[in-house]
C-alpha cells in the first residue's frame, strides 16, 4: 500500500508496531512538523506517553538541487552529507550572507510558532525512549537533524518512525536510530501530502493543543 487515508490513519498502524514493546515503557514522542504531530499522536495516546515538537526547517541555495542543510529551533544546523566536504565549505563561503540571513529568518519562525506552545525541553527527555514522528521523509535530513538535538541529551533508545520514506531516508534512519518503522519504502517521492488521501492540516494552533491535551486522549 502506497496510499493512506489519513495522517491519523498512519499513526494508527505505526503505533499498532510500537505498541507491544513500548506501551510500558517510559517513553516520549518528539514529532519535526505539524502534520508529523497528527501522525505522532496517535502513538502517543496509544503508549500513554507525553508529545513535543521539535521544528527543522530546510536551508536551500538558489539554483542548488539538493538542500544545503537542515537547522532547529534551538539554532543546530545538520549540513546535507551529500555534499562532500570541499563542496560545503566552497558553498558556505560563496554564500555566507545569505546563509546567515536565512538562518536568523528560520529560527524568529520557527520560535514564534513554537512560542504559541508546545515547546521542547531538554530534560523533559532526559532518560526516555525517544521516538520521533515524521510524517514521510524525502530524504534523512531532518532526522539527522533531530538525532543532533539529541546528542547531548542521556536517552534510553531512539526509535524513528514514519509512513514512507524514500531509499536515501530508510538508508540514514538505519545508521541513527535502535530501531526503525517505516511502513512504505518508495524509489520517487512526489510531495508528502500526495501519499494521503485526505491531507487537510488542522492550524497551528490546533496543533498546538492537540500536544497541549495528549495525556485526556491516552487509550
Amino acid at each position: 500500500m502506497h496510499y493512506f487515508p489519513s495522517r491519523k490513519v498512519a499513526g494508527d498502524l505505526i503505533a499498532d508496531q510500537l505498541v507491544t514493546k513500548y506501551r510500558y515503557e517510559d517513553c516520549a514522542v518528539v514529532a519535526l512538523n505539524d502534520g508529523a504531530v497528527v501522525v505522532g499522536a496517535e502513538v502517543a495516546v496509544r503508549l500513554h506517553c507525553p508529545l513535543h515538537m521539535l521544528l527543522t526547517d530546510a536551508i536551500k541555495l538558489q539554483g542548488e538541487p539538493d538542500t544545503l542543510a537542515e537547522i532547529d529551533s534551538a539554532g543546530g544546523l545538520t549540513y546535507n552529507d551529500m555534499y562532500s566536504a570541499g563542496e560545503l565549505e566552497e558553498l558556505r563561503a560563496e554564500n555566507f550572507n545569505y546563509i546567515e540571513q536565512q538562518k536568523t529568518a528560520k529560527i524568529f519562525e520557527m520560535n514564534r510558532l513554537l512560542g504559541q506552545g508546545g515547546v521542547i525541553s531538554p530534560h523533559l527527555l532526559q532518560g526516555r525512549n525517544i521516538i520521533i514522528v515524521s510524517d514521510g521523509l524525502v530524504n534523512g535530513l531532518s532526522m539527522r537533524a533531530a538525532a543532533e538535538y539529541l546528542k547531548p541529551i542521556k536517552i534510553q533508545r531512539l526509535v524513528m518512525v514514519t509512513p514512507f520514506a524514500s531509499v536515501q531516508a530508510v538508508d540514514q534512519m538505519h545508521m541513527l536510530a535502535d530501531e526503525i518503522v517505516c511502513l512504505n519504502v518508495l524509489e520517487d517521492i512526489i510531495s508528502i501530502d500526495h501519499y494521503y488521501e485526505d491531507n487537510r492540516l488542522p492550524g497551528h494552533e490546533k496543533i498546538v493543543r492537540i500536544i497541549e491535551d495528549i495525556i485526556l486522549h491516552w487509550k
